[in-house]
């Protein structure tokens, strides 16, 4: 099973742990992509300030992420599992699960992101602030940039088993899953049950607890049918759409009562 997450908007404080070591990421095939966003992102953010913040869509509050941006090479670094914080990695609560399951979570989640394409919650990075929906003056939109690169390398990574895709839009238009692959995909919406309206906060709290139950389960569904069994069994009231013709992944809904 391989997850897609989307990172989070804040980052944790960075680490103290050794500079970044850009060989040490997983999916190497990024590596090419990744130096390029990493050069124009740091020499952009070490020129002008204004610039620098106009480009990546900060309000004044946020000014020191520019400064942050610029020193990103030399930047201690931590887990990306504890980089990201937010709603649904608050829920998926990473540090908190036993040794099998911090394993599983290892092995089975990758988060998209505008500056590193995708790691691993193992991959030790610096914090940032780099969004999909970026455009940089060099390179350009971000999520165009990052399509190709994608292409060649997430089909391996996504072996022969479940992709469940939890990526918002922008991170979702990085890679899209075909062929093969995305009959093995599903993509999950949460509703309020009375209304069937998408919900926000809660969508992410709850995408971030589903991902832990399995984990904690120890779960690794061979498809997205078997993925709709487990979550039912899980306690999750779930609605599955199978795709209408090949090539299309399944359109899983989550029906919650809780909409805060």
């Amino acid at each position: 099973m391989l997850v897609l997450l989307p990172p989070s908007e804040g980052k944790a404080s960075p680490g103290r742990g050794a500079p970044l070591k850009p060989e040490s990421l997983s999916l190497p095939g990024l590596a090419a992509a990744r130096e390029a966003v990493l050069a124009e992102l740091v020499d952009l953010c070490a020129g002008d300030e204004e610039k620098a913040r106009e480009v990546l869509g900060l309000s004044e509050g946020l000014r020191g992420e520019v400064a942050k941006n610029a020193a990103l090479r030399t930047a201690g670094t931590r887990p990306a599992g504890e980089i990201y914080t937010g709603v649904l990695y608050d829920a998926l609560g990473l540090a908190s699960l036993d040794a099998a399951a911090k394993r599983r979570a290892a092995r089975s989640l990758l988060v998209f992101s505008g500056l590193w394409g995708a790691v691993r919650v193992t991959d030790r990075i610096p914090s940032y602030r780099c969004s999909m929906g970026v455009r940089l003056p060099g390179l350009g939109a971000l999520g165009t940039h990052w399509r190709g690169p994608m292409a060649e390398v997430l089909p391996e990574a996504a072996g022969t088993g479940l992709v469940l895709d939890l990526r918002s839009a922008a991170y979702a238009a990085a890679w899209k899953p075909k062929g093969d692959v995305a009959a093995r995909t599903a993509t999950v919406r949460v509703l309020h049950a009375p209304t069937r309206k998408v919900v926000s906060h809660f969508n992410k709290a709850t995408k971030g607890r589903m991902v832990r139950s399995l984990l904690a389960a120890g779960i690794t569904p061979a498809g997205p049918g078997e993925l709709v069994e487990a979550l039912r069994e899980l306690g999750y009231e779930v609605e599955a759409q199978a795709p209408a013709k090949a090539g299309q992944a399944w359109a899983l809904d989550v029906l919650v009562t809780e909409v805060h």
